[in-house]
């Protein structure tokens, strides 16, 4: 499978990470998104007309939307990533993946803002994002109640990668993570999986700072 593949970019970072966590070999390509805009060249656009990345191409199959890549990369090597036969559990999964688009565009486009100076109302983007967070806290602080570290089920699944990115990297757009209890200790879980590799701004566990005690936190 070649990976259509920009360091960067936290979408394509998602398809590494999946990969690193299932053992799935890929071969990379790397693009030159910014500044040479080569996702918007001939021969990127040939795979991809929207003009995005990441890209993989598997044979005759070219997948350019990151869930679907997601999703295709378990089914191939690790299906108890993907939901179980339980309807809640497959639904809360669907439901993860929708979400993680709008984590995308709303603290994706803060971030792209913020390091590469695109063009969007930056206050907008971090309403938005800010509002995101606050709901993914919420989902969160329900699975802990019914005693499950991860958003959709009792492990991690193609859900938690599609979503944990653009949230890692949600201060690059501005947006602090510090009033988010759940969404953090959900972050260390992630990051505690045999496998997890780091991508620049998303470091490896024994590189975050520990989380204060409940009796520093009362200080």
């Amino acid at each position: 499978m070649k990976l259509y593949d920009y360091i960067l970019s936290p979408s394509c970072y998602k398809v590494r990470l999946m990969a690193a966590l299932t053992g799935v070999k890929l071969e990379f390509r790397p693009v030159d998104f910014h500044p040479g805009l080569e996702h918007r060249g001939p021969e990127l656009l040939a795979l991809n007309p929207a003009g995005s990345i990441p890209i993989l191409e598997d044979g005759d199959l070219i997948l350019t939307e990151s869930s679907a890549i997601l999703v295709y990369l378990a089914a191939q090597a690790a299906p108890d990533w993907l939901a179980s036969a339980k309807p809640e559990e497959a639904a809360r999964v669907q439901q993860w993946l929708s979400f993680s688009g709008r984590l995308t565009a709303n603290l994706g486009g803060a971030r792209l803002h913020e390091m590469l100076l695109r063009p969007g109302d930056l206050d907008a983007l971090q309403a938005q994002g800010i509002a995101a967070l606050r709901e993914l806290e919420a989902g969160l602080v329900e699975q802990n109640l019914r005693g499950m570290r991860f958003l959709a089920a009792d492990r991690p699944t193609v859900a938690d990668i599609s979503c944990f990115p653009y949230v890692a990297l949600a201060p690059d757009g501005g947006v602090s993570l510090d009033p988010y209890p759940a969404i953090r200790l959900w972050s260390r879980a992630l990051r505690s999986l045999d496998g997890f590799i780091e991508m620049p701004g998303i470091h490896r566990l024994h590189e975050l700072k520990a989380e204060p005690t409940v009796e520093e936190s009362k200080v």
